[in-house]
């Protein structure tokens, strides 16, 4: 049901399954017959759950929690004695925040497996409190459940990208310095930004609300990668976070570090307030603290 809904017909999301579009097709029909209702809207395009569609994938989801959690909870069986632990990260966040701490704990406790769960924000958080995970990295704690013990570490910077479309594009740099683009007209560029939800689209969208600004936003995306790269082709303006790391690829765009007390992340750890942590976890949250710290 994800592939489909990622691409939005039964051909691409067929050729990704590695299936037959007729197949793929023929089980979204047995699916329905078996419910009783249609759960795909077929009238429109990309392809949308219908109503009964969106209760279904809800009971998908749902359904596959139930069942990680319980294999979590079997696996003490089918293995005594092994420790395992279940993490929880974005995966763009993982590919900068894991590399610094996780090789180091997997060294000093070669007997314990971390698994990882990359996944979105709101569905990491879901799974910690149904017990599915045992920790979960983010940034920006402050929606956060208050039934979750959280860590957290400090401001960290974000950056905007401008590119050669933009009437603050800098020809022959890279690095613009500080402080020299007033953030509001900054804003009231074209825009490329990340969807609703995520921790920069909500800092985002205070600003504009503080400087009482009607975006031009361009594009959307679910992916902060794919953000930077419309950006680089000259789709407009994108902010990231410190732990995306862009390069100078010989496309005429410009980094600026935008200022903290206007946009900014804080990373951190958290776990359910009810869960007593045993030593092996109580270092694996120490090894996490300590890389943090050193990026400060």
């Amino acid at each position: 049901m994800d592939i489909l809904l990622k691409h939005g017909n039964f051909t691409k999301a067929a050729k990704d399954l590695y299936v037959s579009q007729p197949h793929l097709t023929q089980t979204i029909k047995r699916i329905e017959s078996d419910l009783g209702a249609q759960i795909i809207n077929r009238e429109i395009t990309p392809l949308q759950l219908t109503a009964a569609g969106k209760l279904y994938y809800q009971y998908l989801v749902a359904a596959e929690n139930k069942k990680e959690q319980f294999r979590q909870q079997f696996f003490q069986y089918t293995n005594p004695g092994k420790k395992v632990i279940h993490l929880g990260v974005l995966s763009s966040l993982g590919s900068f925040l894991l590399p610094i701490f996780l090789p180091d704990f997997i060294k000093a406790y070669p007997d314990v497996t971390v698994e990882l769960h990359e996944d979105l924000p709101e569905r990491n958080e879901s799974k910690l409190l149904n017990g599915s995970l045992d920790f979960f990295i983010g940034q920006n704690p402050e929606t956060i459940s208050p039934n979750l013990k959280t860590i957290h570490f400090g401001k960290h910077g974000y950056y905007a990208l401008i590119p050669e479309c933009s009437a603050f594009y800098q020809p022959q740099q890279f690095l613009i310095s500080d402080e020299c683009i007033p953030m509001k007209t900054l804003l009231s560029e074209p825009l490329v930004l990340t969807k609703r939800g995520s921790a920069i689209r909500r800092q985002v969208d205070y600003l504009l609300q503080k400087y009482k600004i009607q975006p031009n936003i361009v594009l959307e995306t679910n992916n902060i990668f794919t953000a930077v790269n419309l950006a680089k082709a000259n789709a407009g303006v994108t902010f990231f976070a410190e732990s995306i790391k862009v390069f100078d690829n010989h496309r005429p765009f410009n980094i600026y570090q935008l200022p903290l007390e206007l946009l900014s992340l804080d990373y951190f750890i958290s776990y359910d307030t009810k869960k007593i942590l045993d030593p092996i976890e109580l270092e694996f949250v120490t090894f996490f603290k300590n890389a943090i710290s050193k990026l400060l």
